[in-house]
């Protein structure tokens, strides 16, 4: 798998899959020309000019194997990734999650960029009718694409969707009331200082409840129940379906016991680190589109939250994502020019891990590709290669962004009931067919 070519590749965006796909590719003798229009160019997520910013949580999400994004995790090791390796070199406190410091992460990315010999870094806005039609190209511009790739981009694609996308506010740390709130994982998983917990009793979740339902928000209703992709809705649309939405989901009370009172509490609201040095939290789950003066309000009703100051605002921005299954190949080649290829969030596969998994694919196939080579194409009972064939099957209708999961990859050939030993048969299975099926490689 570490064949070397002279050929040159262009990657367009610098985000996680962009960043692990020019790794990818010079590591392996690419001379690679990446474009990142920050910061002459910024999105409505962004705030600073780096590679590899996340600019949503900064989780990636279970690092347990029977887990669907654990499992993932360990997939992207033996295919050997770039950024996860950079990810764990930047791990903070988050139970059995790998949670990162975000600007310790995204700095490590961006210095290694910046110092490959093969990568050449283009800070500008790219558009797709000014690239040479010699050249192979990689898009991993990311769901926040800009308008001018968009539209140049449009009379390739035809139809492309598009759906809203809601972010968590964070809160400094020497604002948070510790009197009240307390330090605590679910069933007493990693350190026990993992996270930070809010409780609420009966009445202080009724109100809470009340006034999220009826916050004033930034963007109108009218756009919400179609376009909002459900992993990332905000936290009060969520609490609009049912009054214990939120005590099934976010705020949920199970597994921790509150020490003021030895009991569990109605409801929970967690917050997490952001780095390691727990300066600032971040409120999980707390995606919102409330106007900023809403969220400053509906915060400080949270016991030990009342004088939070909120360093950073949820905010709503617009995502753009591929209809693939009709526009691509297995490998996320453009069925009409194969010498492009999409990676990334914009091919509507959702998540960090998935980003960086789907950017070091398409590496992979388009050194394959200039090497003459056969595609790499993963086994469907592993999570990453049962994600891209979903995201790439015709058959896939209508298509909506989707994490890694247990629910799209290859049934096991016996019937497992319970949950946990199928999952662990999942893990098992899949980690066994793709190290077989990389020594064959």
């Amino acid at each position: 798998m570490k064949r070397e070519t002279t050929q040159s590749v262009t990657v367009v965006g610098g985000g996680l899959a962009g960043s692990e796909a020019a790794l990818q590719l010079a590591d392996r003798g690419v001379e690679v020309l990446l474009y990142e229009m920050r910061p002459q160019h910024s999105s409505p997520a962004h705030t600073s000019d780096r590679f590899a910013e996340l600019v949503c949580s900064n989780s990636f999400k279970s690092d347990n194997l029977s887990t669907a994004a654990g499992l993932l995790k360990k997939e992207l090791e033996i295919l050997g990734s770039k950024l996860l390796g950079l990810a764990r070199q930047n791990a903070v406190d988050a139970g059995d999650a790998l949670a990162v410091d975000r600007d310790g992460f995204s700095a490590s990315v961006t210095a290694l960029l910046e110092t490959h010999p093969r990568i050449e870094i283009r800070r500008e806005e790219f558009v797709w009718n000014k690239h040479p039609a010699s050249d192979d190209l990689i898009i991993a511009a990311g769901p926040l694409a800009s308008d001018a790739l968009a539209d140049s981009l449009e009379p390739l694609l035809g139809d492309h969707l598009a759906f809203f996308d809601a972010i968590a506010p964070i809160i400094s740390a020497e604002s948070i009331d510790y009197e009240k709130a307390f330090f605590g994982s679910r069933y007493g998983k990693g350190t026990g200082k993992d996270y930070l917990n809010c409780p609420l009793d009966r009445d202080q979740y009724t109100h809470f409840h009340r006034e999220l339902c009826d916050g004033e928000r930034t963007i109108a209703h009218s756009f919400e129940t179609g376009e909002l992709f459900s992993a990332c809705q905000p936290i009060e649309e969520i609490a609009r379906r049912g009054v214990d939405a939120l005590r099934y989901g976010a705020l949920k009370p199970v597994g921790i016991a509150d020490p003021h009172t030895g009991e569990a509490a109605y409801a929970i609201v967690q917050l997490r680190a952001e780095g390691k040095h727990k300066t600032a939290y971040n409120l999980v789950g707390f995606q919102t589109n409330l106007t900023w003066p809403e969220q400053r309000r509906i915060i400080s009703l949270i016991p030990g939250l009342e004088n939070a100051e909120i360093l950073r605002y949820g905010v709503m921005h617009r995502n753009t994502y591929l209809d693939a299954p009709r526009l691509c190949n297995p490998d996320f080649s453009l069925k009409s020019d194969p010498r492009i290829r999409f990676a990334g969030q914009i091919t509507g596969t959702e998540g960090y891990g998935e980003a960086i998994a789907s950017g070091l694919y398409v590496a992979l196939n388009t050194f394959e590709s200039l090497q003459k080579g056969p595609s790499f194409v993963l086994p469907t009972t592993t999570v990453t290669g049962s994600l891209f064939a979903y995201a790439t099957d015709p058959m896939t209708s209508p298509y909506r962004p989707m994490h890694v999961n247990f629910g799209i990859i290859d049934p096991l050939p016996q019937r497992i009931r319970s949950k946990r030993e199928r999952y662990e048969a999942y893990a098992t299975r899949s980690l066994r067919d793709l190290e077989d099926y990389v020594s064959q490689r």
